[in-house]
C-alpha cells in the first residue's frame, strides 16, 4: 500500500504564537529574542525579518542594526508548548501515528489506509489545515506525499504559506531541479565535499551510480542514493511514544575523580553516539549528562548545542565543557551517563566566517575517514589517544 504522509508546519512558529495574542505585531518586522543579554541571539523572526536578513542563531544587537524597524519580544517556551499541545489534540482523531516536531510548529501525520473513514489524505490535510486555523488563530502550510523527506521539502517549497500534494511516482521529478541545500538529512560538510565536484542541484547527484557516490562519501553514499530521488522508508512514530534520543552509559571498575579517566570514558560514549546518530542520519541539539557518586548523590545538568551536530569532536566539546559545570564535588564517581535529545536532520547551512567553515570541513573530514575506516576494518582499527588507558 502506498504511503500518505501529511506535513503540517507553521512557518516561524514563535512569532505566529505571540502574534495571536498580540495583534499589534501583524505586518511588521518580529524578532523573538531575550532583552538585557549582552550575547543574547535570536530565537525565532518573521518573515519579514527574514527578508531583511536576520538568521536565527544571529546575535541580537546584529539582527537590530539589519532590521532597524524590528519589534522584540522576549521568548515564551511555555506558550509555544501549549500551542504544540493544542495542534497535537486537533490531529490525533485522524491517525495513532502523529510525530511532532521539538516545539516547532512541526508535526507529521501517516493516514495511510484511514481514506475510508476520513476521506482522502488531501481533505483530512485541509479539515485539519481549517479546524487550525479557527480554533487557534494561524494558519498552517501543509503538504501529502509518500514519505516524511518528500512532504518536508514540498512544505518548504511553498513557505510562508500554501499547500504542496506529491503523488506517488513524481518525487524524482519534484526534487530534481531543487538546490541541494533544501533535502532534509543532506550536512554542510555533504555540500562543501559537492561543492568541490561543482554539483549543486539534485539531479547533478541524480546521475551518479552508487559506486561514484561510494568513492566520494563512504558509508554516506547509500543515504544520498537515496535522498535525491525521494527514496525514505523512515517511519511516523506511533502518538505518545517519547521522542528518538541516544543513550550512553559508562560504569567505572574502580570509582574515580580522575580527570583523564572522567574524559576518556566521556569520549568513548561521545564516539559511540557519534556513531549511531550519522548512521540515523541525525543530529543533536542538546546533550545531558548525569554524575553518579559513591555516596548516591546525583548531579544532572544539560546543555543545548547550536547548531545541531553528529561530530565526534564537537561533540566532545561540548560534552566535556558540560563535565566540568557538573563536576562539583571531590566524592569519586561512579558512574556516566550522557544523553543526546531533541534530535533533527543536520542543518546545511554553511558558516557564515571563512575560518570557522575551514575549521568544521577539516573535521567533518577526518571524522568521516575515520568512520570509512572502522567500517572496512572494525572498530577498534583507529582509536583516539585520549581514548587509551595510561
Amino acid at each position: 500500500m502506498e504511503r500518505s504522509i501529511i506535513h503540517i508546519n507553521v512557518a516561524d512558529f514563535a512569532v505566529a504564537v505571540e502574534r495571536v495574542l498580540d495583534r499589534r505585531l501583524r505586518d511588521r518586522p518580529v524578532i523573538i529574542a531575550p532583552g538585557g543579554a549582552a550575547r543574547a541571539s535570536v530565537y525565532d523572526m518573521s518573515e519579514e525579518a527574514y527578508q531583511a536578513g536576520v538568521r536565527k542563531g544571529m546575535a541580537l544587537r546584529q539582527a537590530l542594526r539589519r532590521c532597524s524597524d524590528v519589534r522584540r519580544v522576549s521568548p515564551h517556551p511555555d506558550r509555544y508548548e501549549q500551542a504544540m499541545k493544542e495542534m497535537f489534540r486537533r490531529a490525533l482523531p485522524y491517525s495513532p501515528l502523529i510525530e511532532p516536531g521539538d516545539v516547532d510548529g512541526h508535526l507529521f501525520m501517516d493516514v495511510t489506509g484511514t481514506s475510508r473513514l476520513f476521506g482522502p489524505p488531501v481533505d483530512v490535510a485541509w479539515r485539519l489545515h481549517k479546524q487550525v486555523k479557527t480554533d487557534l488563530g494561524f494558519a498552517p502550510i501543509w503538504s501529502v506525499a509518500p514519505n516524511k523527506l518528500v512532504a518536508k521539502v514540498a512544505s518548504r517549497l511553498v513557505k510562508p504559506a500554501g499547500e504542496y500534494i506529491v503523488g506517488a511516482g513524481e518525487e524524482s521529478s519534484l526534487l530534481a531541479p531543487l538546490p541541494l541545500f533544501l533535502i532534509p538529512g543532506i550536512e554542510a560538510g555533504d555540500l562543501r565535499r559537492l561543492a568541490e565536484f561543482n554539483l549543486s542541484r539534485v539531479f547533478q547527484v541524480g546521475v551518479l551510480t552508487p559506486e561514484q557516490l561510494e568513492t566520494i562519501f563512504g558509508a554516506r553514499s547509500r543515504f544520498l542514493f537515496d535522498a535525491v530521488r525521494g527514496i525514505d522508508d523512515s517511519p511516523v512514530l506511533e502518538a505518545g511514544r517519547k521522542p528518538p534520543r541516544v543513550i550512553g552509559d559508562h560504569e567505572f571498575p574502580d570509582d574515580t575523580n580522575t580527570a583523564a579517566d572522567l574524559e576518556r570514558a566521556v569520549y568513548r560514549l561521545v564516539e559511540q553516539a557519534g556513531a549511531d546518530m550519522r548512521r540515523q542520519c541525525r543530529a543533536t541539539r542538546r546533550i545531558g549528562i548525569i554524575l553518579d557518586y559513591s555516596d548516591g548523590i546525583r548531579h544532572i545538568r544539560q546543555t543545548p548545542l547550536q547548531p545541531a551536530s553528529a561530530n565526534d569532536l564537537v561533540l566532545f566539546h561540548a560534552a566535556q565543557a558540560l563535565l566540568q559545570r557538573s563536576w562539583v564535588r571531590r566524592v569519586r564517581i561512579r558512574h556516566i551517563r550522557l544523553i543526546f535529545d531533541r534530535l533533527v536532520f543536520p542543518p546545511a547551512q554553511l558558516e557564515l566566517f571563512p575560518r570557522a567553515r575551514a575549521q568544521r570541513q577539516k573535521q567533518d573530514r577526518l571524522v568521516g575517514a575515520i568512520d570509512s575506516i572502522r567500517n572496512r576494518f572494525g572498530q577498534r582499527a583507529v582509536q583516539m589517544g585520549r581514548t587509551l588507558a595510561a
